[in-house]
């Protein structure tokens, strides 16, 4: 699941340190300067780590980051744009790192800008060089609508700001050429630290003496002091002497590798010498450790080994031998190990871009892409055939986990212009995508495919179903109407009597939200009671009970609302399935609380809570939060009360969109805190609204299920 706190328990979501950090004192000591915000009205708003790949500009941003983490009451917030594919996705990926689970359609510029109007946060857009434009103009309209909001870049060229400071990025020193390794009473080079260090992290029995010191100094000056290409370089010394990693290093042999290096005149010298050593551990690969290599440069954002071996198989490389030829990647430094996850792998971006171009040399690029659309798209296909069911939990945590794949996938199905599979991979993946936070995300992919006038049949109810789904939480209804009606005559064209229910959920939640309740109850209570299934279908059965819930609910009719929640949750719990039941144990909540049986309320309110939260269903946890606050104060509890509210009201912030619009949540809403404001007073209430405020969302929603009655 995605994090807002860092391991200190600060706001942002900035990436554990795995490995060690070298050098850079004096790089760190200036950007410490250039990102103080005490510095307002001086320092720079837009700092720039320009260098080549493989220098280190994403290490170094990182760890300049979590010094200034402290100075930041917002947070500090890593974008990784490397996985990003298409143009106009930039926006997307600051929304999602800054978990603004953004419900509303307004465009995502605006949202950011809102969001980040009176917020006091450092946001760091990593390797911006392949979207550049859309950077630049992200950039100068935040930096417009947000004067709290520092920038921290890194990309091979600057972004072009009239007021962007560039920092360059220059290798690591090496040391003196007559002292290397520090005998004269100096300190070795940064690089050769970093290539004893790698070494020894790699466990080759490598160490620094003074025997090793000048030819080690003499491989890291080859490799010019570049990071990337002298850690490749010491995860060799494992199966080659130093003498022969110097003399290896030193041949140049002409090779296939020169069809992809630069020539003499194209591009600076550093970026040529870092191909050249990625290009020297390709050649030091086995045969089928490179076509490996290359194959997966299809990846974005990280792969497991199922998925190596089912997208990366085939012809010499069979997929039995995957696992060991990845193991050898991973001992060479070319394939790591994900962060904060040892069954998952990544490439770095230049090892990657390398993998790319040999892929394409190779002539194997589309074949490449294509198996990874299937890959994921019959990923996602398994997922909303299965997302009525026990394995809900872990769909939606493997829909989170593989959102750049899936992105990239969908990204292809759409260049491919195969209308059929376009329709059947934006349907799956948008209605996980809905179910798991992804709106925006829906939403676009969504609208392409059904603008294209796709041909009738089951793959067009689902992403008419879902599409009209995103509008209701977006609480766009007038759009949620318009999908609501396509969706509904496609599934009576279909001839499917539960797609005909399904469509009942977007048509009579449309009218629900709008305050129609009478239409509404005619239209959810005439859909028929059939078995449930375990597809997406299923769900959107449950869920058309779930607005027949909240609709006696809002009418008044607790005895109704009870006996449909109650079902809905009987049904949940035999299926296992959770997304549905915590909205049921919220509705439930509500009735309790209406019935005046405050400790049955609290209860189901926070066991909603947690099953809402594990869900990524920001919108659930706030809808609920309001529901327990509501309890608290009941119990006499103005203070904790006060600062649930303010908690759900970050929550609601993020979203975009208060209470779905709807007339009689707001109400409700207010109403509950008129009567907190009333309890406390206006200095009492101020004070715990605040403390509320200055909760992470992680220790928010810990606050919220503890179950006390005062603190």
């Amino acid at each position: 699941m995605p994090e807002n706190t860092t391991a200190e328990g600060r706001a942002g979501n900035l990436p554990p340190e795995t490995r060690s950090f070298v050098g850079r004192r004096r790089e760190l000591a200036r950007l410490d300067a250039l990102l103080d915000p005490a510095d307002a009205g001086h320092g720079p708003r837009l700092v720039t780590l320009v260098g080549t790949g493989g220098v280190g500009k994403t290490r170094l941003a990182l760890n300049a980051a979590r010094r200034a983490a402290h100075r930041y009451p917002d947070g500090v917030w890593f974008v990784e744009l490397s996985p990003l594919r298409a143009q106009g996705l930039v926006g997307f990926a600051v929304v999602e790192a800054l978990r603004l689970a953004d419900q509303s359609t307004s465009p995502v510029t605006e949202v950011l800008a809102d969001w980040l109007a009176d917020k006091e946060a450092l946001i760091v857009l990593d390797s911006c060089e392949h979207v550049l434009p859309d950077c630049a103009d992200l950039v100068r309209a935040l930096l417009a609508a947000a004067p709290g909001v520092r920038f921290l870049a890194t990309s091979r060229e600057h972004l072009g700001h009239p007021s962007e400071l560039r920092v360059e990025t220059d290798p690591l020193p090496v040391g003196d050429a007559e002292d290397p390794g520090g005998r004269g009473g100096g300190r070795p080079g940064d690089a050769l630290d970093l290539f004893a260090q790698r070494a020894a992290e790699a466990r080759t029995g490598f160490v620094l003496d003074e025997d090793s010191a000048g030819p080690a100094a003499a491989v890291c000056r080859r490799l010019e002091g570049i990071p990337l290409a002298i850690e490749l370089a010491a995860a060799r010394l494992g199966e080659l002497s130093l003498g022969e990693l110097d003399e290896r290093l030193g041949e140049r042999l002409p090779s296939p590798l020169d069809l992809l290096a630069a020539g003499p005149d194209e591009g600076p010298l550093r970026h040529r010498t870092l191909r050249t050593a990625i290009g020297w551990s390709h050649e030091l690969c086995a045969p089928v450790e490179r076509l490996l290599w290359a194959r997966l440069s299809v990846f974005t954002g990280g792969f497991d080994l199922a998925a190596a071996e089912d997208v990366c198989s085939g012809g010499p490389l069979p997929a039995a031998r995957i696992e060991a030829l990845l193991e050898r990647l991973v001992e060479q430094s070319i394939v790591l190990r994900h962060r904060t996850d040892e069954r998952r792998f990544q490439l770095l971006d230049s090892v990657r871009d390398f993998g790319g171009d040999w892929l394409r040399a190779l002539g194997e690029e589309r074949t490449l892409r294509l198996r990874h659309l299937d890959h994921y798209r019959s990923l996602a296909r398994a997922g909303c055939t299965e997302w009525n069911t026990g394995r809900q939990l872990q769909w939606c945590e493997r829909v989170i986990t593989e959102h750049d794949n899936l992105r990239t996938a969908m990204d292809c199905a759409l260049s491919e212009r195969d209308g059929p599979t376009a329709l059947r991979t934006a349907a799956d993946i948008g209605f996980l995508w809905r179910h798991c936070g992804y709106l925006r995300d829906a939403q676009h992919c969504l609208d392409q495919v059904l603008t294209a006038d796709p041909a009738p049949g089951p793959d067009l109810v689902r992403a008419l179903w879902a599409r009209a789904a995103v509008a209701l939480l977006q609480g766009d209804l007038d759009s949620a109407e318009r999908w609501a009606a396509v969706c509904t005559a496609a599934a009576v064209e279909q001839g499917d009597p539960v797609a005909v229910v399904g469509a009942a959920y977007v048509t009579g939640g449309q009218l629900l939200l709008r305050g129609r309740l009478g239409e509404a109850l005619v239209v959810l209570a005439a859909a028929d009671l059939l078995p449930v299934r375990d597809d997406w279908l299923g769900s959107a059965q449950l869920q058309v009970r779930l607005a027949l819930s909240l609709n006696h609910l809002l009418r008044g009719d607790l005895a109704g609302a009870r006996a449909v929640a109650d079902e809905v949750r009987a049904a949940s719990a035999r299926r296992g399935e959770r997304w549905a039941g915590a909205f049921a144990d919220c509705f439930l909540a509500q009735v309790e609380l209406a019935e005046g049986d405050l400790a049955a309320a609290a209860r189901n309110a926070r066991t909603a809570v947690v099953a809402h939260s594990l869900l990524n269903s920001t919108l659930g946890v706030a809808h609920t939060l309001d529901i327990l606050a509501s309890t608290v104060v009941a119990t006499g509890d103005g203070r904790r009360a006060a600062r649930l509210l303010a908690i759900g009201q970050r929550i609601w912030e993020r979203l975009g969109n208060a209470q779905l619009q709807s007339p009689d949540l707001i109400s409700a809403r207010r109403s509950c805190e008129d009567l907190v404001h009333e309890k406390l007073g206006t200095e009492a209430y101020t004070r715990a609204y605040a403390e509320g405020l200055a909760m992470s969302y992680e220790r928010g929603i810990a606050y919220a299920v503890e179950d006390v009655r005062d603190d």
